[in-house]
């Protein structure tokens, strides 16, 4: 392809990553000179990019300042929950390309989850549709970890090992104590609960905290739920659950919904919250027992704490991936994990390519022989899925404040 610029942008909820994928396509796309003149970024995704907020990042970030990317939790770039219209004859469409005509852009990348996968069909789509010659590619990023195509998602390994690690501490605190009491956990997950079946992964042997662990993807049922913390008052005196801020009763009704009215966000997902405050009114209530819950809300989305080496690696690798299809003329498609074993049964990653257009607006969800038949625990089939993905430290580099030294924008 004839000299072209490439322009990346970051889109819905920030990971302790989602900067490490950042990383990936801007040092690839720099290590181009021949073939891509300037790395853009788009400041608050395609929206600021409608409201000409770009960045040229050899001028942001010159030098070994790009290297502070990956370990720098949140979206560097900044975020939006921007939908493009449904229906490809809207103006929005020719006005982005006449913007991206005007920056000589080639490739375009957006690092996100589902709804900017979204994005990247639609931009595809069009540019098809009007024979341009701009290459659009997705690059994954969620903690919820449910798209569709792909082994895993960059930002879920760290996210876990945050939900595990913050799990097994709460632990701790609780078995202080010999009075009965309950906490109930509450962890990020709509209708996917891989994040909270990472909590599995705190428990240090059999029969260990959490006892429970409850996944939108089965029914909720109040009352078996307060009979079981009852039976396991026989064993135990502290009891540690883990619930999705997704879970549901048989109905569809959100846990959550039983107490306050639910909001929406701008792609119309219910905004999810307050199901472990009710859960713990509940226990409180009919079993008179000490009663606590503890929502992680942020934090185990983007701690840079506890990122895991394994998850910072594969981000930065499916971020150079991408840039590599694209300047091998793919566009259309998402870069995917492909999960192998080396010749003595040791977990590996490679990247492929997926189409984008069967990866939006799909969901991917544990698999019902990944839960126990109770309803309230995961099989070890999922504790060896998972391990491998929370693996290794990074080491943050620390200011002269003795915090973590971050990059910002100025």
């Amino acid at each position: 392809m004839a000299k072209k610029n490439l322009i990346v942008g970051q889109s819905g909820g920030p990971t302790a990553v989602i900067n490490s994928s950042l990383y990936g396509v801007v040092s690839e796309g720099l290590s181009h000179p021949d073939t891509i003149e300037h790395v853009y970024g788009m400041v608050n995704g395609i929206e600021g990019f409608l409201n000409d907020c770009i960045l040229d990042f050899e001028e942001a970030l010159p030098g070994e300042d790009l290297n502070g990317l990956k370990s720098t939790p949140g979206a560097y770039l900044g975020s939006c929950r921007y939908k493009l219209p449904e229906s490809l004859e809207d103006p929005v469409y020719p006005a982005l390309f006449k913007k991206f005509e005007e920056l000589n852009i080639g490739c375009f990348f957006y690092i996100g989850g589902n709804d900017s996968m979204d994005t990247v069909s639609k931009l595809s789509r069009y540019a098809e549709h009007i024979g341009s010659s701009i290459r659009v590619i997705g690059e994954p990023k969620t903690i919820d970890n449910d798209l569709v195509h792909t082994d895993h998602t960059p930002g879920f390994g760290s996210a876990a090992k945050y939900v595990a690690s913050t799990v097994r501490e709460i632990t701790t605190d609780a078995n202080v104590y010999e009075k009965k009491s309950v906490t109930i956990i509450e962890i990020m997950g709509r209708h996917a609960g891989w994040l909270t079946a990472a909590s599995a992964l705190a428990r240090k042997y059999d029969g260990d905290n959490p006892l429970f662990i409850y996944l939108p993807e089965v029914a909720f049922d109040q009352d078996v739920f307060l009979k079981d913390l009852e039976k396991a008052f026989e064993k135990n005196c502290n009891l540690i659950v883990c619930v999705s801020e997704g879970i549901h009763d048989a109905d569809g009704t959100f846990i959550c919904e039983y107490d306050s009215s639910v909001g929406t966000d701008t792609f119309g997902h219910k905004m999810l919250a307050g199901c472990g405050k009710y859960l713990e009114n509940l226990v409180r209530s009919r079993l008179g027992v000490k009663a606590r819950s503890v929502e992680l809300n942020v934090s185990q989305r983007c701690s840079a704490s506890l990122i895991s080496a394994t998850d910072q690696k594969e981000a930065i690798t499916a971020g150079k991936f991408g840039v590599q299809a694209a300047l091998n003329g793919e566009t259309g498609k998402m870069v995917s994990f492909i999960r192998q074993t080396d010749s003595e049964g040791n977990y590996q990653m490679v990247c492929g390519l997926e189409d984008v257009n069967a990866i939006c607006n799909e969901e991917k969800t544990v698999p019902l022989t990944w839960i126990t038949s109770d309803g309230h625990d995961v099989t070890e089939d999922f504790i060896r899925y998972a391990r491998p993905l929370i693996q290794g430290n990074i080491e943050v580099p620390l200011g002269e404040d003795g915090l973590p030294k971050f990059v910002y924008r100025k």
